[in-house]
């Protein structure tokens, strides 16, 4: 299943295949996407298909779960200066229409040919127009749902590439920790020999009593240090996040919340680090996390 996302475009027209009489009812969809919360629908439609509007809310409701979608539908009678050539089925009902009201109404006058013109241009076939609005509209949501797919697949691309970065880093700072551990032990214990050399020479503390001190306070800070736990859950999350590229589908809100869990590793990490290594290691996972953070909220 493919990755989607909220971002696209798409146009389409039917109708108007130059066939007599039918010159008028060519209408054109387009449609623009953005990311969003939740599906937001938004219609400019010409006035004689406002009618269409619960029937295409319908259509774009079955194809799309996230996103602010903006459909667009015009007709060659959006223009002032298109007037189709009536034909001989729409001047006889007028006619008809014509001597029907005369015969009821012997005062009433006949039409101007402006207003037989005008008759024909907002009454002429009326469900040949609404049929191809819908066939433009299956159409052009057809386009944009793979103008957000092969978007997703862009984005898919970029989200495995920040997963590799994150994974180099991790894979660096690993092996960082033991080192940085050492270091700080070696720094306690030439503060015991200090202590020690000083409780010689005034007999206040034992010997043992700092030897203890030293140690424990060595094992603290090992402990207080030790990021393999955030590494492993890190692993874990973007191990998730593969997955869930992978498979496809609606991923969306699933994603926001893995990478939310990223950041707090991420965070944590460098709260940890006592080495200037290990904090620019965060810094950069932070960096690589937000731009993921960043194409996340455009996928559905």
């Amino acid at each position: 299943m493919s990755v989607y996302s909220m971002t696209g475009y798409a146009n389409a027209a039917a109708g108007g295949g130059g066939e007599a009489g039918n010159e008028g009812a060519a209408v054109s969809v387009e449609a623009r996407s953005v990311n969003g919360r939740f599906l937001d629908l938004a219609f400019r439609l010409p006035d004689d298909l406002r009618g269409l509007e619960p029937a295409l809310r319908e259509l774009l409701g079955a194809a799309f779960r996230r996103g602010k979608i903006e459909m667009r539908v015009s007709t060659p009678r959006d223009a002032e200066s298109h007037w189709p050539a009536p034909t001989a089925e729409q001047l006889n009902r007028l006619g008809r229409l014509e001597l029907s009201v005369q015969t009821w109404l012997p005062n009433a006058r006949g039409l101007s040919v402006g207003e037989a013109l005008q008759w024909c241009r907002h009454g002429a076939a009326a469900e040949r127009l609404d049929e191809a609005a819908l066939e433009a509209a299956r159409a052009c949501i057809a386009g944009l749902r793979e103008a957000r797919a092969r978007e997703g697949e862009r984005l898919v691309a970029m989200l495995l590439d920040r997963i590799a970065g994150l994974r180099a880093l991790a894979a660096r700072a690993a092996p960082l920790l033991p080192a940085v551990v050492q270091r700080q032990q070696q720094r306690f214990l030439e503060r015991w020999n200090e202590a020690l050399a000083a409780a010689n020479a005034s007999g206040s503390v034992p010997a043992s009593a700092l030897q203890e001190r030293a140690l424990a306070e060595a094992a603290s800070f090992a402990i207080r240090i030790d990021v393999a736990e955030e590494l492993t859950r890190l692993a874990s999350h973007l191990d998730e996040i593969e997955r869930l590229l992978g498979a496809g589908g609606e991923l969306g809100k699933r994603l926001d919340f893995l990478i939310q869990e990223l950041q707090r590793e991420a965070n944590t990490l460098g709260s940890k680090s006592p080495a200037i290594e290990l904090t620019a290691i965060s810094v950069e996972m932070k960096v690589l996390v937000e731009q993921m953070r960043e194409q996340v909220q455009n996928i559905e």
